[in-house]
């Protein structure tokens, strides 16, 4: 993109995310504005610092939009880290989206963690950087104890994952 100044490019940057509905990953605004992931990670902790809604999840940045027409519940489940994948394909598959994963910590209290999975595809990907990562999971911190806040369209939505959860016996009453 030529020679930017570091102004330049964060007015860019914040240009992307308001022009996409999708998350943009760290590498690719790396690759875009020929500068390393840190400048980029450091250019976000500054914009949001200067009062910008920017979140990161694991399928990228994007800007924080107010959600209209959506109903939402938070639902405390456990089970181990290698169901993880069986609990996101349930509640991915029932047409929820789960937006987060929030644990107790005894030290630094509630600890949230933007998870934004919505799709079979969503949670392939997030598996994926889990193995590549080596990451553990926040709910290895609480014995697999954690809540989820799910999204849906329509509030039968949640009730079906809700039951999927209980059925699987992750959900926690």
């Amino acid at each position: 993109m030529g020679t930017m100044n570091t102004n330049e490019r964060r007015v860019a940057i914040l240009n992307l995310l308001e022009d996409t509905d999708q998350p943009i990953t760290g590498t690719e605004l790396a690759e875009r504005f020929n500068v390393s992931r840190q400048v980029i990670v450091q250019d976000m902790a500054v914009l949001r610092a200067g009062g910008e809604q920017i979140l990161a999840s694991p399928q990228g940045y994007y800007l924080h939009r107010p959600v209209v027409g959506v109903f939402q519940v938070i639902v405390a489940v456990q089970h181990t880290p290698e169901q993880t994948e069986t609990e996101l394909l349930a509640l991915v598959d029932v047409g929820v989206e789960v937006v987060d994963v929030i644990v107790e910590h005894p030290i630094y209290g509630e600890q949230r963690g933007l998870l934004h999975i919505a799709s079979r595809e969503d949670v392939t990907h997030f598996i994926k950087r889990l193995h590549e990562t080596g990451a553990r999971l926040l709910s290895e911190l609480t014995g697999g104890l954690h809540l989820h806040t799910l999204q849906a369209r329509r509030p039968e939505q949640l009730d079906r994952a809700r039951h999927v959860l209980r059925d699987l016996g992750f959900l926690v009453e």
